[in-house]
């Protein structure tokens, strides 16, 4: 019975993420223009559709995209694959709650992807074929707008110094979660992996075989 706590984790994730997308989606306007200032220009809400990865990035052609989302199905399926064998284990309930969030995250990043390209008519528009493989071509619903910082970077650093650089990811609420987990077990990965190691000198030998050396 316990491993359904950590599933109920991820299928919250899954419905809040959702949740979020659709009332962006249907309530804001796409762009700069249906922008909502939540705390002054460091934090939006700002509604855009991302082609490829997490946190705004792309990821190549539409064929990258079909490459994308079939990576996505099988990390999901790997993931709750692990789920249950680390909870069948026992191990540290921090870190089944971590590949909850992250099995959560991908899974709704996953349904964007699958199933919005066709009920959202979020698939790109291909010349001559409006409707180029829909079904796994839905772009993901970004939201979360932080401004982190933007300006020339020093002269000093190698290749990119004295060029312009903005960095501000859109995320949605999977993204989020995704990132929580994974920085959980990267911060915590000697506790969660930290199994006792056999020091084979302070292993008894039994008296018999003493006696017989």
């Amino acid at each position: 019975m316990k491993i359904y706590k950590y599933f109920l984790i991820a299928t919250l994730v899954i419905l809040v993420d959702q949740a979020v997308k659709l009332l962006v989606h249907f309530n804001m306007e796409m762009g700069e223009f249906g922008e909502i200032n939540v705390l002054g220009d460091w934090f939006k809400l700002h509604y855009i559709l991302n082609e490829g990865m997490a946190f705004g990035f792309k990821f190549g052609s539409n064929y990258g995209k079909l490459m994308l989302t079939t990576f996505r199905l099988i990390a999901m399926l790997v993931i709750a694959y692990y789920l249950v064998l680390f909870t069948k284990k026992n191990l540290s309930s921090l870190l089944l709650i971590s590949i909850a969030l992250i099995l959560g995250g991908a899974v709704g990043n996953v349904i964007d992807s699958i199933f919005y390209g066709v009920f959202l008519g979020h698939a790109p528009v291909v010349e001559n074929n409006p409707a180029f493989y829909p079904w796994f071509h839905g772009k993901v619903i970004d939201m979360f707008y932080v401004d982190f910082w933007q300006g020339y970077l020093p002269d000093w650093i190698p290749l990119f110094g004295g060029e312009y650089f903005a960095f501000w990811p859109i995320f949605n609420i999977a993204d989020a979660a995704i990132f929580m987990g994974v920085s959980t077990i990267l911060a915590f990965q000697k506790k969660f992996f930290a199994f006792p190691n056999e020091n084979l000198a302070e292993i008894e030998v039994p008296t018999e075989e003493r006696v017989r050396d």
